[in-house]
């Protein structure tokens, strides 16, 4: 920002847009799917995000999940500070990627071992070569509604319902012949899923599956169904991959397979790990992760994986998780919120409600059964979601700039906090008459 002049979101969005593919650096924080302008922040602190113009905002996107213990968390911003002053990056052998990696294994029994790498994506694009190189077959079988990163191959959406054999990008710039790779399953349908994994198995690499979609809404399986993708996987010799990048130490420490009591063949991590620093990983059986070079044949290589910062920032993030018990006193919180507000909502007849699973949440249009799959999604709910995304940003609150995307709750958000969130959520939602 230049010196002396008034700075305001608007202004900047412009400059943005003269230098940057429509002005962000990923798409979602552009608001093309709420409209109007992206607010600009210049700081964080706990809960709470400053705009430029100096507006106060509680945060519930919270940089999209990584934050569990907030912003700037004292703990961890001290460990930061003192990392920066010992090194920043060093391209060579450390201790402290070991460290964090001999505390996820000796917790997590079914990672023997882990890579690090720098995101969500290129953990899971590193697993995906894992399991072709495991299996010696090509094919994924994937979920409509599940997304894995911007990885090509899992750009990928049914072409045709049901049918599962008919693939087409999302994305332009993906090859027909990557995207054909990838085989596409409806969520909550397992007689679908038998039919489509039936069909392809002796194709088939591997499965790979968000275990709690939240990128999509939030679309909590039933427990049976990812049951039937682990047997069939195994039943078949086919590896089954969990996506736990925004699951994983988010919902407990173990994230949603210990909770299933599924052990997954290869697992992928992300944010939460890395304490507010970008970070990525893939773990599992030995047998597995000593495919990867320098190990064994499967490459796979990063300038700046495993740096110190993000190593150390996510090793004290998840310490004082256990320490202090912060995953069941989130689960508590969560589940308050979402009561209080569909409470509210209730009172008020307005037409809303909020699902959560610990501490993520989506607030969608009210609905009698609960949302498993994109079918069950109203129609208008998107349109619906804007209205009250600007009431509650008008009024200090800032959701994720989409309908689609969920919301995150850390050890940041007191009782007192959510509860003055949940008085403007409810106000914005009345103002845009959502009844």
């Amino acid at each position: 920002m230049k010196e002396n002049l008034p700075v305001n979101s608007y202004d900047l969005f412009e400059r943005s847009k003269r230098v940057t593919p429509g002005g962000v650096h990923s798409p979602v924080r552009a608001f093309k799917s709420v409209g109007g302008t992206p607010v600009f922040f210049k700081s964080a602190n706990g809960a709470e995000m400053f705009s430029v113009e100096g507006n106060r905002y509680i945060d519930f996107c919270q940089s999209f999940g990584p934050l569990l213990l907030g912003h700037r968390d004292p703990e961890v911003m001290a460990t930061v500070q003192e990392t920066i002053a010992l090194a920043w990056t060093f391209g060579a052998c450390e201790p402290y990627s070991l460290d964090l990696a001999e505390w996820i294994t000796k917790r997590i029994p079914w990672v023997e071992k882990i890579r690090f790498v720098n995101s969500g994506t290129e953990a899971v694009m590193s697993a995906l070569r894992v399991a072709r190189a495991a299996t010696g077959k090509n094919k994924i079988l994937k979920f409509d509604g599940c997304y894995h990163g911007h990885v090509d191959s899992l750009l990928v959406k049914a072409g045709s319902g049901l049918a599962g054999d008919e693939t087409a990008s999302d994305s332009a710039g993906v090859s027909s012949q990557t995207a054909n790779d990838t085989i596409v399953a409806p969520l909550d349908d397992e007689e679908a899923f038998d039919r489509i994994f039936e069909r392809n198995k002796s194709q088939l690499a591997a499965v790979i599956v968000e275990p709690l979609p939240a990128n999509y809404g939030l679309l909590i399986q039933r427990k049976e169904l990812l049951q039937k993708i682990a047997a069939r996987c195994r039943e078949a010799g086919v590896l089954l991959i969990f996506d736990e990048v925004i699951s994983g130490f988010r919902v407990c420490l173990t994230g949603m397979a210990g909770i299933l009591g599924i052990e997954p063949d290869l697992v992928t991590y992300g944010k939460i790990m890395g304490g507010g620093f970008p970070v990525g990983a893939y773990g599992g059986r030995h047998r597995y992760l000593d495919l990867v070079a320098p190990s064994g044949p499967v490459y796979q290589a990063g300038t700046l994986s495993a740096n110190p910062v993000g190593m150390r920032a996510g090793l004290a993030t998840l310490q004082k998780c256990e320490r202090e018990g912060v995953w069941s006193n989130l689960d508590e919180r969560g589940n308050q919120f979402a009561a209080k507000l569909n409470s509210e909502f209730q009172a008020k007849s307005l037409n809303l409600q909020v699902v959560n699973f610990a501490s993520i949440f989506w607030i969608h249009q009210a609905v009698p059964t609960p949302i498993r799959s994109l079918k069950d999604i109203p129609s208008t709910h998107g349109p619906g979601f804007k209205k009250v995304f600007h009431g509650a940003l008008e009024r200090g609150v800032y959701l994720a700039p989409s309908g689609y995307e969920v919301g995150f709750i850390g050890a940041a958000h007191t009782p007192a906090l959510l509860d003055e969130a949940i008085v403007k959520i409810v106000a914005a939602a009345e103002a845009a008459a959502f009844s």
